[in-house]
C-alpha cells in the first residue's frame, strides 16, 4: 500500500497489507505519549456526568497459538505462574483506577473480557480473578458482561464457571468450520471442539450467545462458505458476527508477504463482500436481522450488544490490561504495549499509561457519526442535541457523493446505507474525517 492504510483499499480490490476496520477516531497513529498527562487529569476529575455509561475492558493476552491474521497483543505458551502474575497486575490496575475521582459514585454498565483468549484461563483462575476484581469494582448489576471464548479451551466445568462469575454474553470464536482452513490460518481449534463447546454453552444457558465468523480466510471457497453459513444457521445463536479478513501490518501473513515478496493469499474485497451479502441473505431467510455491517441478531429488541452500542455513542470505557484502548471524559488513551513493561509498572504501583489524545468537540462528533454509520442507519437529531451540529449540513458534500454512488440514501432526518454501502462501510468513513487524517496511517 502507499502511505495511507485508509483509502487505498477502496481503489484496489486486492486485500493488501493495511488496516481496513475503523474502530476509533482520530486514528490511533495520532495518539502521543506526551499527552498522557491529559488522561491523568481526566482520571483525577469528578465525573462530568455521573449518569454517563461506564464500561470496563479487561484484556487477557494469552492464547494457545497465534493466528496468522491476528494483530492483537497476545502471548503463547504461558504457564500458571505467568498467568498468576498477570492476574495480580490486572487486579492492581483496577484497584488503582477505582480510587480515582472519576469513578466516584458510578457503577459499571458493561464489562468486556477480550483478548487474546480470556477462556485460556482455568476455572480456578477465573474464580480467583473475579474475586480480586470484585474487591474494587462489581459487575453484578451491569447490563452486560461479555466473555470471548476459543472453542478448544472450554470444558463443561469452565462454561459453568463463566455463568457463576456473572458472564451474560458468551462470544465463541468459531471463524470457520473447515479443519484445513482453520489449520492453514493458524487457529488453535478444530471443528469437533466447536460443536462440543457450543453444546456446553447451550447446556449451561446464557442470556446471549454470539458466534464469530470470518469471510475470506486463506483457502476459503464458495462451497465451503455456503456450508459455514448453513452450519451457523443450524446452531441458531442469538448473535452472529461476520468479519471480512484484513491484513494489518503486524500479522504473520503481512510479515511473510513482505519477507518473501509473495502476493496476498486472501480473497479480494469484492469476493468477501459477496460472501457477506450471501450470508446476510441466507440468515435473513432464517429470521435474522442485520444490526450492523458485521452483526446479525435473532431478536432486535432482546439481542442488544450493549458494549458496542455504548462505546459507539461516547460512553466512558476503562481500559485495563496490556495494550488495551480506552476513552474517558473525552480523552482517548492506551496502556503500554509490552507485557513486561505492563507488569513492572503496576508492581511499582503506577498506572501503565502509554499514550493519549484529547479529541476536539468536532472530532468527537466525527467519531460517533462514523461508528454509528456502521449500524446502517442514523438520525441527525441525536447529533444536533448532543453536539449542536446538523450533520446533514456539516457533511453535505460526502453525503451527496456517496448517495450519488449508491452507497446511502438521505431521507428526511435519516441517513440510511444501502446494502452496497453497508458491505464496504469502512472504506466510506474516511471521507468524513478531517483533511489531515485522510492520508495518514491508521494504526
Amino acid at each position: 500500500m502507499s502511505t495511507t492504510d485508509l483509502l487505498d483499499i477502496s481503489g484496489s480490490d486486492a486485500t493488501e497489507v493495511g488496516s481496513y476496520f475503523i474502530a476509533n477516531y482520530p486514528p490511533f497513529s495520532q495518539w502521543r505519549q506526551e499527552a498522557v498527562p491529559e488522561i491523568l487529569v481526566a482520571l483525577d476529575s469528578p465525573p462530568r456526568n455521573s449518569t454517563a455509561p461506564l464500561g470496563l475492558y479487561l484484556h487477557i493476552p494469552f492464547c494457545r497459538k497465534r493466528c496468522r491474521f491476528c494483530y492483537f497483543r497476545v502471548y503463547t505458551d504461558q504457564n500458571a505462574k505467568a498467568i498468576e502474575r498477570y492476574a495480580e497486575a490486572l487486579a492492581r490496575e483496577v484497584e488503582l483506577l477505582s480510587d480515582r475521582p472519576v469513578l466516584a459514585g458510578r457503577e459499571l454498565k458493561f464489562v468486556y473480557f477480550g483478548g487474546g483468549t480470556p477462556s485460556y484461563l482455568s476455572a480456578r483462575q477465573l474464580h480467583s480473578l473475579r474475586g480480586r476484581l470484585h474487591a474494587s469494582v462489581s459487575w453484578d448489576d451491569a447490563d452486560e458482561v461479555t466473555f470471548e471464548c476459543e472453542p478448544g479451551t472450554l470444558s463443561l466445568e469452565k462454561v459453568r464457571t463463566l455463568k457463576e462469575i456473572g458472564i451474560t454474553r458468551v462470544s465463541l470464536g468459531v471463524e470457520n468450520f473447515d479443519d484445513a482452513i482453520l489449520e492453514g490460518n493458524g487457529r488453535a481449534h478444530l471443528s469437533p471442539e466447536i460443536f462440543r463447546a457450543y453444546d456446553w454453552i447451550q447446556q449451561v444457558g446464557f442470556p446471549q450467545v454470539n458466534v464469530d465468523l470470518i469471510a475470506g480466510m486463506i483457502g476459503e471457497t464458495d462451497e465451503n462458505w455456503a456450508a459455514c453459513i448453513e452450519r451457523v444457521r443450524q446452531m441458531s445463536p442469538d448473535n452472529i458476527t461476520i468479519y471480512q479478513m484484513e491484513l494489518p501490518h503486524n500479522t504473520v501473513i503481512a510479515r511473510e508477504m513482505k519477507q518473501q515478496g509473495v502476493t496476498s493469499p486472501v480473497a479480494s474485497w469484492a469476493t468477501k463482500r459477496r460472501w457477506v451479502d450471501e450470508a446476510f441473505q441466507a440468515l435473513a431467510s432464517a429470521g435474522y436481522h442485520v444490526s450492523s455491517a458485521q452483526e446479525l441478531v435473532k431478536d432486535p429488541v432482546k439481542d442488544r450488544f450493549v458494549y458496542r452500542d455504548s462505546v459507539w455513542r461516547g460512553a466512558d470505557l476503562l481500559a485495563t490490561g496490556v495494550a488495551s484502548f480506552g476513552h474517558l471524559q473525552g480523552v482517548h488513551y492506551q496502556n503500554v504495549d509490552q507485557l513486561e513493561d505492563y507488569l513492572t509498572t503496576l508492581e511499582a504501583g503506577r498506572l501503565p499509561l502509554n499514550r493519549a489524545l484529547t479529541p476536539t468537540p468536532h472530532q468527537l462528533l466525527i467519531r460517533e457519526m462514523v461508528l454509528q454509520l456502521k449500524e446502517g442507519r442514523i438520525a441527525a437529531s441525536p447529533f444536533r442535541e448532543k453536539f449542536g451540529v446538523n450533520i446533514l449540513q456539516e457533511f453535505a458534500e460526502p453525503l451527496r457523493r456517496q448517495q450519488a454512488a449508491g452507497y446511502l440514501e438521505v431521507a428526511g432526518d435519516e441517513i440510511r446505507l444501502t446494502r452496497k454501502g453497508l458491505l464496504q462501510v469502512d472504506t466510506l468513513l474516511p471521507e468524513y474525517f478531517e483533511p489531515e487524517h485522510r492520508a495518514v496511517r491508521y494504526t
